[in-house]
């Protein structure tokens, strides 16, 4: 997409930020006192406030520098959610069996990365479009296949594709494991710092929001 750039925010404020996944439920109350709840979004949203991660000048000027960079609200970029940007648990390194992307039919060579949350009948289903370079390995029913010989990642899409001759057979799963970043924008145009309150120890605010790929 054009409108986004294929740069991380940087690290050291990002471990700082505060925030995490959004979701909109609308609920009815009914005479009875029943509840009848619907869910207005299919997917989660993430925000964070990259404010909270400031904690000297200079880390302030490169986040003004990059915001400029983006034209505020103009542009995305990468986030790497602190909590959550490995398709295993945070203390574990990412394999290649990690996540099921799909089952092969003998045909289909592009899988997109998922990421599943829970274990139950209620299981959500994550798209991941923003895998890190160079951390995404793919198994083919356990065997690991080699890169760029036997399969591919685009990481500005999430979409794995096999070479031909190596499309998974019918009945194969494809499993994956991978480091990712959350795609998001800046979710203001302006940035306001009172520099002799931030000296005092008042942070500013920065919203950052998912943008829905």
């Amino acid at each position: 997409m054009s409108d986004f750039h294929e740069v991380r925010f940087p690290l050291d404020v990002a471990r700082g930020a505060r925030g995490g996944p959004e979701r909109l439920t609308q609920v009815v109350a009914l005479a009875s006192g029943r509840e009848i709840r619907n869910s207005r979004w299919a997917h989660s949203r993430r925000r964070y406030d990259a404010g909270v991660g400031v904690r000297t000048l200079d880390a302030l000027a490169g986040i003004i520098a990059f915001f400029e960079e983006r034209r505020g609200r103009l542009y995305g970029f990468r986030w790497r959610d602190q909590l959550d940007w490995k398709s295993c648990a945070p203390s574990l390194q990412p394999s290649a069996s990690d996540q099921t992307i799909g089952v092969g039919d003998g045909a289909t060579a592009n899988f997109l990365l998922a990421k599943d949350y829970g274990t139950g009948t209620a299981t959500y289903r994550r798209t991941i479009h923003k895998p890190w370079p160079g951390s995404v390995l793919v198994a083919v029913d356990g065997v690991l296949q080699a890169q760029p010989a036997q399969v591919s990642c685009d990481t500005a899409t999430g979409r794995v594709t096999f070479a031909s001759g190596h499309v998974p057979a019918p009945g194969a799963s494809v499993t994956a494991g991978f480091a990712f970043d959350v795609p998001v924008r800046f979710d203001t145009d302006m940035i306001e710092v009172d520099l002799s309150a931030f000296e005092a120890g008042e942070i500013p605010r920065i919203p950052v929001v998912e943008i829905i790929i």
